[in-house]
Order: structure tokens, then sequence, then C-alpha cells
């Protein structure tokens, strides 16, 4: 999880207020509200989500006009020089460098004396590495796009919400989809056989050795890929549902010269399995069992694919335990994610599990023994956002 600068406010002492006496105001959107908060330190923070939530919005312009590409490579510029460089209308983009200057996005080099359209901006180093570097771990730009792709269904939630159904992540569309492989993409490529799976000795050991893997709803490809990449030996086949993610996943493999090991199918996970039984010595899933509309028929799949001594790999979120509230961020950010995404997508098939975001041990481990699992493992590898988990056969 990456850290987030808040500032926090107090009441201005008055005649009658002691400056010991007044209360924080809730400005700082990683801490939970305190239950007895009064209705000015609820508003403050209604206040700044308001204001984060404009800030999500502009990153999302920025991002998707190219602003902070072209500011990271050719910058300082005016706002003229931006609307050149990026096929863009000067006003727009003056006004969007003014609001990323007074966010503290951008630094202005020239103050009120010089025309507005004049005036130079450039890209903090900082900004840049998080909002342009594809492959930095901090590179969570992405979710501005997320988030928009889950805005502009707004609608259908609230009917879903009253009449039962879901949204899918097809009807997110593009933006959504995309984002959630970019989100991803620097783990998969940069820390999961670098870092975490070096962490677990023998799964390690037999991906060095040359292991064939089943990587069940792959999405765009980048574990499959990061798994080739990081060792050698390995052939990877990636199955999922989704068409648009099976073609990218396929263009990001020949950009990264893995096809002759890596593969990816479009299939239903549940039927991943059918002609594979007993073919892969690793079989994994990433972040996508919380998603899924039949999560023990998957499981069960899965287990069907592995060898008999196979090694059968969940990588999900780092859920609490147990509920409890109020939370810190990693919890109230599933649960952010689970309202507008995940378990409307979970819910939009009929007689769908409905799983959520916030898949807590408890319910993997239910699925897992439905789907023939002898008991789940949480293995020791730490990571803010993602728990692992080892299914025995």
């Amino acid at each position: 999880m990456t850290s987030t600068t808040t500032t926090t406010r107090t009441h201005e002492p008055t005649a009658t207020t002691a400056p010991a006496a007044a209360p924080a105001r809730a400005t700082d959107l990683t801490a939970p509200l305190p239950a007895d908060a009064p209705a000015a330190v609820v508003a403050d923070r209604v206040l700044a989500a308001a204001l984060g939530s404009l800030e999500i919005t502009a990153i999302h312009l920025g991002e998707r006009l190219g602003w902070y590409r072209a500011l990271a490579d050719d910058g300082p510029l005016t706002s003229t020089e931006l609307a050149v460089l990026t096929g863009t209308v000067e006003r727009y983009a003056r006004e969007w460098l003014e609001h990323q200057a007074v966010n503290g996005y951008l630094d202005a080099l020239d103050g009120a004396e010089v025309d507005a359209s004049r005036r130079r901006f450039r890209l903090h180093a900082g900004a840049a590495e998080v909002l342009t570097d594809v492959d930095s771990l901090a590179h969570v730009a992405p979710l501005a796009r997320l988030l928009a792709g889950t805005g502009r269904v707004v609608d259908r939630l609230v009917e879903a919400y009253r009449t039962g159904g879901g949204v899918g992540w097809e009807e997110l569309g593009a933006d959504a989809r995309e984002a959630q492989a970019a989100l991803n993409r620097p783990m998969f490529l940069h820390q999961l056989t670098q870092e975490l799976l070096p962490g677990v000795p023998a799964l390690h050991a037999r991906l060095a050795g040359g292991a064939t893997v089943a990587d069940v709803g792959c999405g765009e490809g980048w574990s499959a890929i990061g798994l080739a990449l990081g060792y050698p030996g390995v052939r990877v086949d990636g199955y999922d549902v989704d068409a648009p993610s099976v073609a990218a996943a396929r263009r990001h493999a020949s950009t990264a010269g893995v096809t002759d090991r890596v593969t990816f199918t479009h299939v239903d996970a549940a039927a991943a399995g059918v002609g594979t039984v007993g073919r892969y010595d690793v079989v994994t899933a990433y972040e996508c069992v919380h998603d899924m509309a039949d999560p023990v028929a998957v499981l069960a799949a899965m287990r069907r694919m592995a060898a008999d001594d196979g090694y059968v790999l969940v990588v999900d979120e780092n859920a609490a335990e147990e509920f409890g509230a109020p939370a810190g961020p990693v919890e109230r950010l599933l649960y952010g994610f689970s309202l507008v995404c995940c378990l409307p997508d979970g819910l939009s098939t009929e007689g769908g599990a409905g799983t959520g975001t916030v898949m807590r041990p408890s319910v993997l481990a239910g699925y897992a023994a439905r789907a023939g699992f002898s008991r789940v493992e949480v293995l020791p590898v730490e990571h803010d956002l993602f728990r692992f988990y080892r299914l025995h056969l």
C-alpha cells in the first residue's frame, strides 16, 4: 500500500474555546471517522473525500490525454506547449495545469506576474514515477482510470442494488479492465519472482526447475509473463473468460518475447480443466477467485488440472481474518472496491456466489473444501494487499 500524505486541521480558538479542547477535523482519509464525531468533523470528512475524488478525476484526465507523459518527457511546459504536444485545447490544459499546481503535483515556475498562457509548469520527480512509470511499484495512477470505469455505470449499480442482479466487468469497459491489469503489472513483473515466490522455498524450487504452470483467471497475462521471465524454464498456459483480456495478454507476451513458452486461451475458468487433467506441476489463480460467480467450480477445475503432486497457489486480497469496525486503509479500500466493482460483478451471473472483494481466509477455506481440497495453508509471504495460499490436494 502506498503512503498518502494528509493534513489535519483544528478549530481556530475562540473566546469560549480553549485550544486544548478543540476537536480534530477529520480530513485524514486514511483514518476512520471516530464513533463520536460531531457534525462538523463528519462534514469536513465528506469535503475531504470530495477533494480526493476531484483529484482522481484530474489524474484520469492527465493520464488519458497524455499530459503527464508530455510533462515528464518534455517539461517544463506552458499550457500552449502542452496543448500543442498532445493535440488538446489550450484553455482546458491551462486550467488543468493550475489545478495540478495548487494541489502540489506540479511546480508553477512562474507566478501571477506572468500571463497565464505563458506560465511554465514542471512535474515533480516523485509524481512522475507515480503517474507515468508503468513499471514502478509506486505506479498507482491506474486507480483513477479504474474508478472512472466504475463511475460510468453508477446508475446501473443503483438499479442492481435496488432490484438484484449485478454489473459485470464487460459493462465496466476497457478503462476498468486495463487499469486493473496496469495496477498489478509492476508487482507481477518486478516483485513476484524476485521477492515474493522465493519466500516459498518448495514452490520456488519447483518453478526454478522448469515446471508446467496453469494460470487460471490470467486477465491481461502479466502474472504468466512475469513467471516466464523470472523462471526461464517454465511453460505457462493462461486461461480467462474475458476475450479482450486474452487478446491483450497475447500482445503483451509477444512484446515480452515469451510466446514460445506462454499461451493464452479464452475459456470459462470452470471448464479450463477439461482435457488437462493432471497436466500441470503448478496451478495458480491471482486476485480473481473473489470475483468468480462459481468459485467452487473453478477451484475444482484447478484441482483436476494439477498433477498428483501438484502445487495449487491462490493469491487474493489481504482481508482481515474477521470483520471488525472501524478498520484500517486496506480493509476500507477492499470494501470500497467491493461496492462498486467486485460484488456487482460476482452477482452479475444468475446464482453467482457474490463473494465480494473482502474474501476472508475462512471463506476461501470453505470454497476449497467443497472443491475437494484437503486443507488451505496461509503461506509466509508478506504483502500489504495480497495473501498467498496453498491449497493442498
